[in-house]
């Protein structure tokens, strides 16, 4: 296929895939980004992913956030990309996937997706933040993108969008900000997750990145190598340290899903380009 539009869903993380001639198109119009992401006025999604195969065993990704921005990293869009480039563009299930953080090596196995992430740079980091849900301290680390990380209890009850939206902009998140994620753990040492994204500006049902931040936490206090993640989507993730954590390359494993390829109208084009004038 040389060009099309398609929904994909990496463990409920939701994104409008473009290849080819959509591949540049979303890339280079935020405008249009905005109206397709658009959950009321278009078609919906946390982001868009800008897929193009370099050879037999690479590809290229630009994300875009629901809201036009540019991410530098997106780890379920990453996953949902290396299958579209194996796919839709006949790339191989092994292959590595550039990013405006890193290089992703990516291993594509049907809808089970892994990635292994480079180290990060520097040890997560306790900011002193003060927030009645959170037990213990908010740590940021980044994983291509900045988190907070904090432990919480009742994390299902929580108000969340009250408890986490203020702290996407702390002063301690830096000064674009992060996204804010609240864990626990819960029944056979699972960890539960949920997720205020920025960019999206809202709770999503699960963020790639963020799992990683908090599994690096999470491996680092438990001296283990190996966590298993549930987000608000209910889908099982596992995050590897492939080294001792929280200073390792780490593995993101998990499902991704093909849901729809999508064919947009003239009249909501031509309503986009009038709208960006």
């Amino acid at each position: 296929m040389t060009s099309g539009l398609f929904k994909m869903e990496g463990s409920g993380n939701d994104f409008l895939v473009g290849i080819g001639s959509w591949a540049d198109r979303l890339a280079d119009d935020p405008c249009l980004v905005r109206g397709l992401c658009d959950r009321r006025l278009g078609i919906g999604a946390d982001g868009t992913l800008s897929v193009t195969a370099q050879t037999a065993t690479s590809a290229s990704l630009v994300y875009n956030n629901a809201d036009g921005s540019v991410g530098e990293f997106c780890g379920n869009g990453t996953r949902c990309a290396a299958r579209a480039a194996v796919e839709l563009l006949g790339c191989q299930p092994e292959l590595e996937i550039t990013t405006g953080w890193a290089v992703i090596p990516a291993r594509v196995r049907h809808e089970e997706v892994s990635l292994v992430l480079p180290p990060i740079e520097d040890i997560p980091r306790p900011t002193g933040i003060e927030n009645p849900a959170v037990v213990g301290e908010v740590q940021r680390l980044v994983v291509g993108v900045p988190h907070l990380v904090a432990r919480t209890s009742g994390l299902a009850d929580l108000d969340f969008e009250a408890l986490a939206a203020p702290l996407r902009s702390h002063p301690e998140a830096g000064p674009e900000g992060a996204n804010v994620d609240f864990y626990e753990i819960g029944e056979g040492g699972v960890v539960e997750i949920r997720t205020w994204e920025r960019g999206v500006e809202d709770e999503t049902l699960s963020c790639g990145s963020g799992m990683v931040a908090v599994g690096l936490v999470v491996m680092a206090q438990r001296d283990t190598s190996r966590v298993e993640m549930r987000p608000a989507s209910r889908d099982h993730i596992t995050v590897e340290g492939l080294g001792k954590a929280p200073m390792c390359p780490t593995r993101l494993t998990g499902p991704t899903r093909i849901v729809a390829e999508i064919h947009p109208m003239d009249e909501f084009s031509a309503t986009r380009r009038s709208s960006s004038r």
